[in-house]
């Protein structure tokens, strides 16, 4: 006999409502080239490029070789990159300071709920952001798009970590002593059939999420309600959070395109809320 589960979640009080627009133009006769370009070779500097071949980095950023020893003079004048003693160029000071104040008093949650918000609107699904908590995942945020409510799931929800995509991606990496520390003994919690009572279950699923480094549930904790979940890693690869989708599986069906879509931008939002946070693509993950 399984445990009966009972969703802890708050009283439906207002949910944050932070304006979700982008600000992009897409009149792309405003933007301006030398702008482009300079942006373009500060991130081939600042993902480790080198600019010892200025004809190799030309190539690279799609300008010609006088274009890069242009720019390069330019924002090595303003700060923005430093010249290296055995050649080539680094992310300057000026740069570093700027980056710094930007990111000063800010927390996960409020890079989260740029990305959230970005997500939610790019695919018309509900978006959470959700944080392991003894063994269960509290929801922290969600972003809803201008559609009906298709979830239970509110903010401040606690659902056992292995019933739902989310918290699968939050425990995915745990040693099974501290699966069992956390989640306590068999049988484990269940809502439908498709939850795992057992250790041995769960293990098959979490092996298969690290194997995609996501999570899919169709209909497997709400009835109807088909959801993708990706981890977020802090500066150090620990995982801290997971960002979830979800949406009615009516959606799915009609679309056959959709599950790809969603399972690329969620890992996508995940690894930029990751940046974000510090974390260098690559990097080994801590657990």
């Amino acid at each position: 006999m399984s445990k009966n589960l009972k969703l802890n979640q708050p009283a439906p009080d207002a949910i944050d409502t932070t304006d979700a627009t982008g600000g992009g133009d897409d009149d792309k006769t405003q933007l301006v080239s030398p702008v482009i370009r300079a942006m373009r070779l500060l991130r081939f500097i600042a993902q480790g490029g080198s600019t010892t071949n200025l004809s190799e980095v030309g190539r690279r950023i799609d300008v010609n070789r006088v274009t890069v020893m242009r720019l390069l003079a330019t924002l090595e004048h303003e700060g923005m990159v430093e010249r290296l003693p055995q050649g080539g160029h680094q992310a300057g000071f000026a740069l570093l300071k700027l980056g710094a104040k930007v990111l000063a008093g800010k927390d996960l949650t409020v890079f989260a709920r740029r990305v959230l918000a970005t997500l939610s609107e790019s695919l018309q699904l509900s978006a959470y952001l959700g944080v392991l908590d003894g063994g269960d995942v509290l929801y922290l945020l969600r972003d809803m798009p201008q559609t009906s409510l298709v979830s239970n799931i509110q903010v401040g929800s606690r659902v056992p970590a292995h019933l739902t995509t989310p918290g699968r991606m939050l425990i995915a990496g745990l040693p099974e002593d501290a699966l069992r520390e956390r989640l306590g003994v068999e049988p484990l919690a269940t809502v439908t059939g498709q939850s795992p009572a057992t250790y041995a279950r769960l293990g098959d699923i979490l092996a298969a999420d690290r194997e995609r480094g996501c999570a899919w549930s169709f209909s497997a904790f709400e009835p109807g309600i088909d959801s993708c979940a990706a981890p977020v890693f802090d500066a150090s690869g620990a995982t801290v959070a997971a960002i979830s989708v979800a949406g009615p599986d009516i959606r799915f069906e009609r679309d056959a395109a959709l599950r790809e879509r969603v399972e690329r931008e969620v890992r996508r939002a995940a690894r930029d809320l990751s940046g974000l946070l510090g974390y260098a693509a690559g990097q080994r993950h801590q657990h």
